[in-house]
């Protein structure tokens, strides 16, 4: 095992992401070979592995923020990056398992600047190679033991949960607030704290609690700043629709903040909500306004500013300084800042 030195000076952020990414992608790639055929091309277009002809590609394959935290934790912890390595790819792997999905039942039909996988192989297929990746999220962590299995387990299920519950809000018009924050906290915090928890786990310092809690507070900041960006996002540089949130009549948090808000803004997003048929341009982009009128986009971006402050407090408390720690913050701090 090695341990960090306090005193090496921490790497700029995009040098971060390009080591993680080159620890855990051969380890990824390695893995998803041990998927059925058809899956596995689905998978391979779906990380941008290929195009759709199953030719080889070089497209975005996402951030890969996960990862990156996995490893980080595990430095900030006392271990080895290297040994966290089957963790991080188990969590990637459920991570998209969970975009497959979404894109589905979203109806979305652009990801990372590229038609999705369901528009491209079919429905059916696309679910399919998705249920695969969670399959094989276990099968790398299995070593592993029994513990890990059961942290990425029960993150799953909290996913999973807040999945169905942003699917019931779709034909809700009551949703809260508070609802909306306990959706967030399952299908996009509890990830995040699981890759944070699995990392830590693996080195002598490991037991806090407060990586896990550092990790729900990124991960809830992080789909704050995603609901902003599925509104104000620009597609070029976000590779989705513009508007997409709005057009999908989604009860995102900013959305949700501005409903309730007793304002007469959220009173006419509200009627425009309530319309069953597609809105034009022009509508999207008043909804866009009414939800910045009633408060939704300075709540939402105070809020990820007040979790990423919480976030930062758990990781001091957690574990001495460190290049590790460092680097986390620098990831944390991208997270509420970011445009894509």
């Amino acid at each position: 095992m090695t341990t960090m030195n306090t005193r090496t000076a921490a790497r700029p952020l995009a040098g971060v992401l390009a080591w993680s990414k080159g620890l855990v992608d051969p380890a990824l790639r390695t893995a998803a070979e041990r998927l059925p055929e058809v899956m596995r091309r689905i998978a391979a277009y779906h990380f941008g592995w290929q195009d759709a002809h199953g030719r080889p590609a070089a497209t975005d394959g996402g951030k890969a923020l996960r990862p990156a935290l996995v490893l980080l934790c595990a430095e900030a912890a006392g271990g080895d990056a290297a040994d966290a390595v089957p963790a991080a790819v188990a969590v990637e792997l459920v991570h998209n398992f969970s975009l497959l999905h979404d894109d589905v039942m979203d109806g979305d039909t652009t990801r990372r600047h590229r038609a999705t996988a369901w528009t491209v192989f079919g429905t059916g297929p696309a679910i399919l190679a998705g249920d695969a990746l969670l399959s094989l999220a276990f099968e790398v962590l299995a070593p592993s033991g029994a513990a890990h299995a059961k942290v990425l387990s029960a993150a799953t299920l909290a996913l999973l949960e807040g999945q169905a519950a942003d699917l019931d809000f779709e034909q809700r018009d009551d949703v809260t607030p508070g609802e909306c924050v306990r959706m967030a906290e399952g299908k996009t915090a509890a990830l995040l704290g699981a890759a944070c928890t699995l990392g830590a786990a693996t080195g002598p310092d490991g037991t806090d609690d407060r990586f896990g809690a550092f990790g729900q507070a990124v991960g809830l900041a992080f789909q704050h700043v995603d609901d902003l960006l599925g509104i104000w996002g620009d597609p070029a540089v976000t590779g989705k629709p513009v508007y997409s949130d709005l057009q999908n009549r989604k009860k995102s948090l900013p959305v949700v903040t501005a409903l309730c808000s007793g304002t007469p803004a959220g009173a006419d997003l509200a009627a425009l909500y309530a319309r069953s048929e597609p809105l034009d341009e022009t509508e999207l982009a008043r909804a866009a306004s009414l939800v910045e009128t009633a408060g939704g986009r300075q709540w939402s971006q105070a809020q990820a500013d007040a979790l990423l402050a919480k976030a930062l407090r758990d990781l001091t408390a957690a574990v001495p300084p460190s290049r590790a720690t460092t680097e986390l913050a620098a990831l944390a701090r991208l997270i509420t800042t970011r445009t894509h």
